[in-house]
């Protein structure tokens, strides 16, 4: 076998193993997302009607509460960026790292500091290789995440927003995460949690509901107090909610990413047993040529001789 067809041949076994693996995950990533899928499914209705709650209690009372309220002058946001903990997925990263930076640079023009909470080591290894500061961070649970982790996240998040800006709180909070919208779609979107914007919120809580005749409320012991209840848990199944939109999203952008691989390699080894076949046909012309010329030459000798 000649030198070109062992190099030929030692490519097309690297290929096959490469694409064996990547088939591996694409077949692993397509089981997780499904999974994820039925837990955004199972978690939506729970944030949607938490916020149809909190949205009632800040629409029928006169309470004035510093998580529903705005600020007059704002000079501080909270930022909670989600990314993923391990590559391999295409763009998702950076698609949503860069929705985070318009968001910051937005933030900014409106003369607020921003401070980054940052889940995932896609993120914080951004902020880290820029040597930004980061106030808190997340890593380990992005694949499959659970309520409990998302109390974690949102724990310093809430008391960011109830302290005040002079000891270190903000006025704002934001998330930016990527929506799973299908399979092949999933976009990176930044969302305000708090202040809660009611004009947005009565919105989504009155559709679909045209003609309902909408109740009146009464507190027990207050509203201050149903909204100081309320409002961790808003806080939380909104970034829980995200977190699971977030998994869901990379798991199907790893399944198409790793099909795509898988795809390229079976074009490549296509192509490489093409020119393996080239350089095996060559040889064996060449092989032939040599016998032919080697018993011409032969030939010639021996009838020189006589």
């Amino acid at each position: 076998m000649g030198a070109t067809l062992r190099v030929y041949k030692r490519r097309i076994r690297s290929v096959t193993a490469t694409k064996k693996i990547t088939k591996a995950m694409e077949m692993i990533a397509a089981s997780r997302v499904v999974k994820a899928q039925r837990q955004v499914a199972a978690s939506t209705p729970y944030a949607s009607e938490l916020t149809r709650a909190v949205t009632a209690v800040a629409t029928g009372s006169n309470t004035q509460h510093p998580l529903t309220t705005e600020a007059e002058r704002p000079t501080r946001a909270a930022l909670l960026l989600i990314t993923s903990d391990r590559g391999l997925a295409g763009g998702y990263s950076s698609n949503v790292i860069k929705a985070a930076e318009q968001l910051t640079e937005r933030l900014r023009a409106e003369g607020k500091e921003v401070d980054a909470y940052i889940v995932g080591r896609k993120g914080v290894s951004y902020y880290a290789f820029r040597e930004r500061t980061v106030q808190e961070s997340w890593t380990g649970f992005t694949d499959s995440p659970t309520y409990a982790d998302a109390k974690a996240v949102a724990a310093p998040l809430i008391a960011a927003v109830q302290q005040d800006t002079a000891e270190g709180g903000v006025d704002e909070l934001h998330i930016v995460f990527t929506e799973f919208i299908s399979m092949m779609t999933q976009t990176a979107l930044d969302d305000r949690l708090l202040p809660l914007s009611l004009t947005e919120t009565a919105a989504a809580v009155d559709e679909g509901k045209d003609g309902e005749i909408l109740p009146l409320f009464e507190f027990e012991p207050s509203a201050e107090d149903v909204l100081d209840a309320l409002l961790p848990r808003y806080v939380e199944s909104r970034i829980y909610n995200a977190l699971l939109q977030a998994a869901a999203s990379k798991h199907a952008a790893t399944r198409r990413a790793m099909k795509s691989a898988t795809d390229n390699a079976e074009e490549l080894i296509k192509s490489l047993s093409r020119l393996a076949n080239a350089a095996r046909q060559a040889e064996i012309t060449q092989e032939i040529s040599e016998i032919v010329g080697g018993a011409s030459a032969l030939a010639d000798a021996t009838a020189g001789s006589d």
